[in-house]
């Protein structure tokens, strides 16, 4: 939860600190928050820690499948099919795994690439084209 935090947050909670609470306060008050927090983080050690020692080896059994669901928070499809396609290949994009020339099975070579007249930027005062059936 607190890991998206960055530098920019904490030092708009400084300022809002400081505004609030004061400049005779904020040192009191930010030593109180940093000994919450490490009070928390130890029953959380702690709490893992007895669990652990009461479940024996079956902590393991019951700590995998959390893990499975805590990596399909951060799934990517996209991600997922390129690296089972590809085996982790990344420069597939680049590579054209055709030879140009072998024809494709049905004999095929392929369309010409399509020759574009070359677009003019606008003349000042001209209006762009617009099309009523496309909005």
């Amino acid at each position: 939860m607190l890991e998206n935090i960055g530098w920019g947050e904490i030092l708009l909670l400084v300022v809002a600190g400081l505004f609030i609470l004061g400049p005779e306060r904020l040192p009191s008050a930010a030593a109180w928050l940093g000994r919450t927090v490490r009070q928390v983080r130890e029953y959380a050690t702690g709490a893992r820690q007895q669990l652990r020692d009461e479940l024996g080896p079956d902590f393991d059994q019951i700590r995998k499948p959390l893990e499975d669901l805590r990596e399909l928070r951060n799934f990517d499809p996209k991600r997922a099919v390129t690296r089972h396609l590809f085996d982790g290949d990344t420069d597939y994009r680049d590579t054209d795994y055709r030879d140009p020339g072998l024809p494709t099975n049905n004999g095929f070579q392929g369309y010409p690439p399509a020759a574009r007249p070359p677009q003019q930027p606008l003349q000042p005062g001209e209006r762009p084209p617009f099309d009523p059936d496309a909005t």
